[in-house]
């Protein structure tokens, strides 16, 4: 009993702290839209007062793309269960790097693990190929966002994942924050500060054989190099991000050519999927104003790669927590980092999923094996590490000066 009261008591004194973010993100959209051009939609601030009441919302939904590559199908096995919850939707990707029968076998394994009646899981049939170093992995996320907006038609974000990437709070935490904020935010990181990228990544023009051959191959440059746009600004910055559905629609079946104008360019373009959604974001007049620059996943760089973040382990897991960051990358398989993650932090057993509001089991064993109302949410110390961190990103000075400037 004295538990129960003791987490009663930690759950009102989240709740409470998050109805003081709505008042911090309302004002933080009035003084947004106050500063701005008055032909930008005013929209979010007024859907979003009239929503507000004395009542918890409802949950959001996450549509997440899960990425691999040859030999990721255990990794991306083992993401999903770290993951899942019943009110979100999940494509898994395995390019065609990965043979068929590997898909054919992670298809099977989700098969096995969820109930029949379970249609919030897909795996993609026929993918293509996936290259980071041309503009074939652009390709395969766009693919993605039109695979599940064609599949299901409530969700509300699209978040992408690879299978370096591992959950550090768990699905209730960040859907009970999320149910808190306006549905059209992007959680896209964005820099127009370009530098060395000039002239390894947006001068150079190259053709990717994974867009027009079934065999993966090498980019190749060709000898000629291109002047930077002038129609419109560049912005680069991390492939992970998190969309609203509507900049999702808008980047996939919009009447605006913007997306596909910029598509074009990008398509003979080196790690195109690192600049495609920040520039079309900060260039469109109709989105520009709902970015935070931010994609709420934990990273750690050193001075040996300008490309990638380094590989985190268990010395780092403290750093992850304190960041108040929703996901971290880029991880090992089977890296023990991960099996103290889903010890210490998502309370999760081996082969198990994270237990959430939704999960009515009793007892030894895996408490999700019975399944509850997924609309009900038990969040934990997460919940509260993340709603810290949503509160400076919108609280201080960089939510209305810090997204799409052109240094």
């Amino acid at each position: 009993m004295q538990a129960e009261k003791k987490s009663i008591y930690s759950i009102s004194i989240l709740t409470i702290s998050l109805v003081s973010l709505l008042f911090i993100l309302c004002f933080s959209f009035y003084l947004s839209s106050s500063s701005s051009p008055s032909s930008a939609p005013r929209s979010t601030t007024l859907t979003f007062l009239s929503n507000f009441s004395s009542a918890p919302p409802p949950p959001p939904s996450f549509a997440y793309l899960l990425s691999g590559s040859d030999g990721d199908a255990p990794r991306l096995l083992r993401l999903l269960s770290a993951l899942y919850h019943p009110r979100n939707r999940y494509l898994l990707h395995l390019d065609l790097s990965a043979s068929h029968d590997q898909r054919l076998r992670l298809a099977s394994s989700i098969r096995s693990s969820f109930p029949p009646s379970s249609s919030n899981v897909a795996v993609v049939g026929r993918p293509g190929h996936s290259n980071p170093r041309g503009s074939s992995t652009l390709s395969a996320s766009l693919h993605g966002a039109a695979a599940a907006l064609r599949l299901w038609p409530d969700w509300d974000w699209f978040v992408t994942l690879d299978a370096s990437a591992y959950p550090i709070v768990t699905q209730d935490d960040l859907l009970h924050v999320f149910s808190y904020l306006p549905r059209d935010l992007n959680f896209v990181q964005h820099s127009s500060h370009i530098g060395w990228r000039e002239s390894r990544r947006l001068k150079p023009i190259i053709v990717d054989p994974g867009l027009h051959l079934s065999a993966r191959g090498a980019v190749f440059y060709a000898t000629q190099r291109r002047d930077l746009p002038d129609a419109y600004k560049i912005f680069t910055g991390p492939n992970s991000v998190i969309l609203s559905r509507e900049f999702t629609e808008f980047c996939i079946m919009g009447v605006d050519n913007l997306p596909r104008t910029l598509l074009m360019y990008y398509a003979n373009t080196p790690a195109a999927h690192k600049n495609y959604f920040q520039t079309v974001i900060c260039n469109s007049v109709q989105f520009n104003r709902s970015i935070i620059n931010h994609n709420l996943h934990h990273v750690q760089w050193d001075n040996s790669s300008k490309v990638d973040p380094r590989v985190l382990g268990v010395d780092d897991l403290t750093n992850m927590t304190l960041s108040g960051a929703a996901f971290a990358m880029r991880f090992s398989a089977d890296d023990p980092v991960l099996d103290l993650i889903d010890q210490v932090v998502l309370n999760r057993g081996p082969g198990q999923f994270v237990p959430g509001g939704w999960c009515l089991g009793r007892g030894s064993g895996d408490p999700c094996r019975v399944w509850g109302d997924p609309d009900i949410l038990r969040p934990g110390p997460g919940a509260r590490r993340l709603e810290r961190a949503i509160v400076d990103l919108l609280s201080n000075e960089s939510f209305r000066n810090n997204k799409c400037i052109w240094e």
